[in-house]
């Protein structure tokens, strides 16, 4: 059984403020480690349960947060961009199942620090006329590949915006939200034993349904998309234009086709990319 990690930073309890998400300064030191704990949780978590490799991606910012010296030395570390599938670079090694630690809700929501890819950029994204955040569109990504998405961790309207879509995998909810950077967290140690006795418990559950390996890609459902995108500016909306294959349906709405999921999601990370020129 090969598990493949995606761990972000917002949903990470202890983490409400955007400084705690940034680099440079002593708050974010910390939020980086709570990160890599609980990462290292859910690495723990799967060994126990029965996988055989772990792949672990830092899939926050430049994707460089996590502190490697601090991870269980079983499991192999995905750091670093460009790279092709973005939060879930790693399911080319094979995974049969995905966990996503530390998420959070989609842009325009009142979850801790929602967003979706970009906060400066990406108001909305959508695939064929559903609205996603970052689970929704990379666990997207995971079944193209033929993986499964296992368990999800964050706060509680993450939790609840995604349970829909997952209905099989795990939630472990770490913090409740009052406002975009505000709420009542467990503390880190608390949230690290709940992920970890779920990490466990989702493979040691899929190996007893006997779904210990990844469906190959070819036998996945792989087929194009349409991906609707609403930005936060008229003059975003203006420089991803000039990608020829996008239509702009108004000022700030645009529209592309991507013959995948895949590459849906590297289309919107190259305009995330584009976007920088503004700021």
């Amino acid at each position: 059984m090969k598990v493949l990690i995606s761990a972000d930073i917002e949903g990470v309890a202890g983490v409400f403020h955007p400084e705690q998400t940034r680099a440079g300064n002593g708050e974010y030191e910390a939020a980086r480690r709570w990160m890599t704990l609980e990462a290292n949780a859910a690495i723990e978590g799967a060994f126990a349960g029965g996988a055989t490799q772990v792949w672990v991606n830092d899939s926050h910012g430049g994707f460089r947060n996590l502190l490697p010296d601090l991870l269980d030395a079983r499991a192999e570390v995905v750091l670093g961009k460009p790279r092709t599938l973005g939060m879930m670079a790693g399911l080319e090694y094979g995974a049969a199942l995905v966990f996503m630690i530390g998420y959070h809700s989609k842009a325009q929501t009142r979850g801790v620090l929602a967003h979706t890819i970009n906060s400066f950029a990406f108001a909305r994204v959508s695939l064929d006329g559903v609205e996603v955040g970052e689970a929704g569109l990379y666990g997207a990504l995971a079944e193209e590949y033929g993986a499964r998405v296992a368990l999800l961790s964050g706060d509680d309207v993450f939790a609840e915006e995604t349970a829909p879509r997952f209905p099989e995998a795990r939630f472990v909810v770490t913090k409740s939200a009052t406002g975009h950077a505000s709420g009542v967290t467990q503390t880190p140690a608390r949230a690290r034993e709940a992920i970890g006795a779920a990490a466990r418990e989702a493979v040691q559950s899929h190996l007893s349904r006997g779904l210990a390996r990844q469906t190959s890609r070819a036998d996945a459902r792989v087929k194009a998309v349409t991906c609707e995108l609403r930005v936060q500016t008229t003059a975003l909306a203006d420089l991803f234009c000039q990608w020829p294959t996008l239509t702009r349906i108004d000022g700030v709405t645009l529209r592309f086709d991507a013959a995948s999921v895949e590459h849906a999601v590297r289309m919107l990370n190259c305009l995330s990319a584009m976007s920088f020129m503004l700021r």
